[in-house]
């Protein structure tokens, strides 16, 4: 952990006092210069423990918040800063590697040398270096490229509860955009199971996209500081990439929940009175400064998709309602659909896009696009009838409304290449043409003859057999 080596940032070295540790939370006492909020402090033997100044008590005195365990830690122990914020390592020797929130390798390999540092508190690039682009980010899920095209250059969100599919749809749209994408992608995982992140880790070397990759992870595990300041290091690097070396960048973060609830945890220690439903007062604040740095200039874009966990599947939960505001893109997947076997369980009539226009897409596309809507949402209307009456009871029009539902939701079911271990079936990338054209062909009730079963986990149209 040497990002502040010895009168390295030519900065004089500002010595402290424990005067309490709680936890995580440990007061200071600085008797000549009170150091800024955001500088790194460092105690414990060899200074390996890391606090970051989060609050000034008073003229004398900050109040940190521990980065990393601090076992040992005692009131009167030495502490000391040189009035720097912590910095994350930048360089194109990231890529192909994996790191924690302090920039060091957890992959086991020797960590590169040679690298700049640069604060992880980089405020947002002016709005007049900022670009919106009209390019839609096709991915080969049939779902999301008719119904909730991602934005080149924007920020799409995953949300779902536990166990509905998230980090699946993630690791397909990093196996399906990440070969294809010219630039090069960040995993950011914000407190991630570590079976999750090994198995990433694997996967991407597998597939071989692992040397156009930077991984960063804050485990579940970790204390809440490091989990909450993980994203600013994986952002910092994601900079450098998109202002330095002109390079799109693809930024996947797993999960922005994770994010929301470290900071929950250290305002409680903090001891900030919560504000509604437990949140912590400063949710709105602290989440803007980690989105707004998710932008583009003329010269590169950060594109981002990020996973959202939605307690108890509430969709009004102030988490989920704070995150929908930055999104250009949100996928919400349905419990209903999932438990149906409809997979991936996305739910058409909740899901949105900023780029279904046909200024942007194209009249066929868009046009295509609001009929599926429709037509999926005046059966959802009908299954109450249906199930009181039966299907007889609904006039020819309706039922044929029925029938081509019921087809079009198994249509957008697609095997995925990373779930082909689980379930035997190969994985199936779809062209938006093939999307396009077996939509209309379901609407022309070309396949009204065909058993629904064989539009299920098929690719393009043409593999439905009779």
């Amino acid at each position: 952990m040497d990002d502040i080596p010895p009168g390295g940032s030519g900065k004089k070295k500002i010595p402290g006092q424990i005067v309490s540790v709680r936890g995580s939370v440990v007061d200071i006492e600085f008797l000549e210069t009170l150091p800024p909020i955001h500088s790194l402090i460092r105690s414990g033997k060899d200074g390996e423990i890391l606090i970051e100044a989060a609050a000034h008590l008073d003229e004398q005195r900050v109040r940190g918040i521990a980065l990393n365990a601090t076992a040992g830690l005692y009131r009167g122990e030495a502490a000391w800063t040189y009035g720097d914020p912590l910095k994350a390592p930048v360089g194109r020797e990231l890529l192909g590697r994996m790191f924690n929130v302090f920039g060091e390798p957890i992959d086991g390999e020797e960590a590169p040398s040679g690298l700049d540092l640069r604060s992880i508190h980089q405020p947002p690039i002016e709005l007049a270096r900022r670009v919106t682009t009209e390019d839609a980010f096709f991915t080969g899920i049939k779902a999301i490229d008719l119904l909730v095209p991602l934005e080149r250059g924007g920020k799409a969100g995953l949300f779902g509860g536990a166990g509905v599919g998230k980090t699946v749809v993630i690791t397909e749209l990093i196996h399906n955009m990440v070969g294809k994408h010219k630039g090069m992608s960040i995993f950011c995982g914000i407190g991630e199971r570590c079976r999750e992140g090994e198995e990433l880790y694997r996967e991407m070397a597998d597939a071989g996209v692992l040397p156009n990759t930077v991984m960063v992870f804050g485990q579940m595990n970790e204390p809440p500081g490091a989990r909450f300041r993980v994203g600013h290091t994986a952002l910092t690097m994601a900079e450098y990439f998109r202002d330095d070396l002109g390079q799109d960048v693809l930024l996947l973060i797993d999960n922005i929940f994770r994010f929301i609830q470290a900071g929950s945890e250290l305002s409680g220690l903090l001891g900030r009175l919560p504000s509604r439903m437990g949140y912590q007062p400063t949710m709105a604040t602290e989440l803007a400064e980690l989105e707004e740095r998710i932008s583009s200039t003329r010269n590169a874009a950060i594109t981002s998709i990020q996973a959202v966990y939605v307690p108890a599947d509430d969709l009004t939960d102030p988490s989920a309602v704070h995150t929908f505001s930055h999104l250009s893109a949100s996928i919400v997947l349905s419990r209903k659909r999932a438990g149906q076997g409809f997979y991936p369980a996305i739910d058409p009539l909740q899901s949105r896009s900023i780029m279904l226009q046909p200024g942007i897409l194209g009249e066929r596309h868009y046009q295509v696009a609001r009929e599926v809507r429709k037509t999926l949402a005046t059966y959802e209307e009908l299954k109450d009838i249906i199930a009181m009456l039966g299907l007889e009871e609904l006039s020819r029009e309706d039922r044929k409304t029925v029938y081509r539902a019921r087809r079009l939701e198994r249509f957008f079911t697609q095997p995925f290449f990373t779930t082909t271990q689980f379930t035997g079936m190969e994985g199936k990338l779809v062209d938006i043409e093939d999307t396009i054209d077996g939509c209309e062909r379901i609407f022309n009730d070309e396949f009204s003859d065909h058993p629904e079963g064989s539009l299920y986990m098929i690719g393009a149209i043409g593999e439905a057999r009779p």
